[in-house]
């Protein structure tokens, strides 16, 4: 039982103790654009009213969290890091965050982002600091959700994913995402990058965190239609049910073809410590993935392109050298090329879904590398070619046939490279069992300590 549920501590001591830590290591690391404190302190005193009364509306509440700035937030600048968005102050929530303020949250602020949720930051915005090395990558557009839960700034936060960007961000500084399926999270009033691609998840410590999270955000919305109406299971009553005769699936080659030899070990050990607790191995094969990280280029650009034809190029003065040359490829798609490249995902959605009727769930890397070494031209850069042996393609491996597909993936810390970087183990489920992924999740947690290591600061 939360201790403020049994009002040991109260949700504005908490809330006060986040701002604190917030405004002393956020100079440093970046990783919140916009604080809500007024607002943050009043609904944590409601919270501590609501409790005292013996009124506890979840595992969520009085609990401060925080909400990436693609997510509109009335009455709060929503910039999704972007200079054409900087004055954009919406009248209204997002579903993520509403349902969030329904579950007696506390928001905290918003978290910085890279431009559109692409892969670079515009100029005008700050690149979030990874806290285990401030000169290694931080993860891509929830880069700020994945730094503020590791440093503490939050004790969970919403990030999205459209090629890997919970799952990066939560690799490179070692916290746990959870991708849930497309259409089990609400996408309205989330800023869109790619439509037909979009996730949204919670970034969290802990796995039971990430699912009190999950079932507080999930479920169908009239405002969005591709919103789903299956129930979301009670997943905190399930999580300790383990994994007995749970059928893992392990692909030799997809674990280690070019990926660093630290990421293959360690992911391996998971393997095998997950094995220990019952689970069953079957080696599978993965189908062919490298055809479709090319057309997720495509689709995602052309997409792009879409979500901002109103100010782009109208306006594309306001946009940085990186998005603006994402922007212009989505312009220049034709419909042929977006034909093509959506057969090929239509294609690999039934291969994945052949290789699912085999196992329950399908364990690999969350990226191929510990995070790499970054320099501000990479991150405010034009965006470039890919230069011969560019590791993105090997990376996004990993991240693309889970958002072509819509299954929900978990991620969770399995150790650390020699020089001290995290490192991160995927599960990768069949669509809606999302519960499956956190009973395999919380048993690895509760047999290691990964996740019980924190940066020091």
């Amino acid at each position: 039982r939360p201790r403020r549920h049994s009002r040991e501590i109260s949700s504005r001591a908490v809330t006060e103790s986040q701002f604190e830590r917030i405004d002393g290591l956020n100079p440093q690391l970046k990783a919140y654009v916009t604080l809500m404190c007024d607002d943050a302190l009043a609904q944590a005193e409601r919270a501590d009213i609501d409790i005292a009364k013996g009124v506890v509306h979840g595992p969520l509440h009085g609990v401060p969290v925080a909400i990436k700035d693609l997510c509109c937030t009335k009455g709060v600048p929503t910039m999704g890091g972007t200079g054409a968005l900087k004055d954009f102050v919406p009248e209204f929530d997002a579903t993520v965050v509403s349902r969030l303020a329904m579950a007696g949250a506390v928001l905290l602020g918003k978290l910085n982002t890279t431009e559109g949720a692409m892969a670079g930051y515009h100029p005008d915005f700050d690149a979030p600091v990874n806290p285990w090395n401030a000169e290694r990558w931080s993860g891509v557009s929830s880069s700020g959700s994945g730094v503020a839960v590791a440093a503490g700034l939050c004790y969970g936060a919403i990030g999205t994913d459209t090629g890997g960007s919970i799952r990066f961000p939560s690799a490179a500084n070692g916290i746990v995402g959870l991708k849930p399926t497309w259409g089990r999270v609400s996408r309205y009033g989330v800023l869109n990058l790619a439509e037909s691609l979009d996730h949204v998840g919670p970034m969290t410590r802990r796995v039971d965190d990430a699912a009190a999270f999950l079932e507080a955000i999930a479920g169908h919305d009239p405002h969005d239609p591709t919103s789903s109406t299956k129930p979301v299971s009670r997943m905190l009553e399930r999580i300790n049910k383990g994994t007995k005769r749970l059928r893992i699936g392990v692909d030799e080659d997809y674990l280690t073809r070019e990926v660093d030899p630290e990421v293959s070990s360690a992911v391996k050990n998971a393997i095998g410590v997950l094995q220990g607790l019952g689970a069953e191995l079957l080696e599978v094969t993965v189908p062919p993935v490298d055809e479709a990280v090319a057309s997720w280029t495509i689709l995602c650009a052309a997409e792009a392109a879409l979500a901002h034809a109103d100010t782009y190029p109208s306006n594309a003065d306001s946009y940085g050298p990186w998005f603006r040359g994402w922007l212009d490829i989505g312009r220049s798609v034709s419909g042929a090329d977006y034909a093509r490249a959506n057969n090929v995902r239509n294609a690999l959605r039934a291969r994945f879904a052949t290789l699912m009727e085999t196992i329950d769930v399908l364990a690999c890397p969350s990226t191929a590398f510990p995070a790499h070494p970054v320099t501000r031209d990479l991150l405010y850069g034009p965006l470039l070619p890919p230069a011969p042996g560019d590791p993105t393609s090997v990376m996004m491996r990993y991240t693309v046939p889970a958002d072509f597909t819509g299954q929900p993936t978990l991620s969770v810390p399995c150790g650390f490279s020699k020089d001290g970087l995290p490192l991160s183990l995927q599960l990768v489920g069949r669509a809606w069992e999302e519960e499956v992924l956190c009973r395999a999740g919380h048993a690895y947690q509760n047999a290691t300590e990964w996740h019980s290591r924190h940066p020091e600061l």
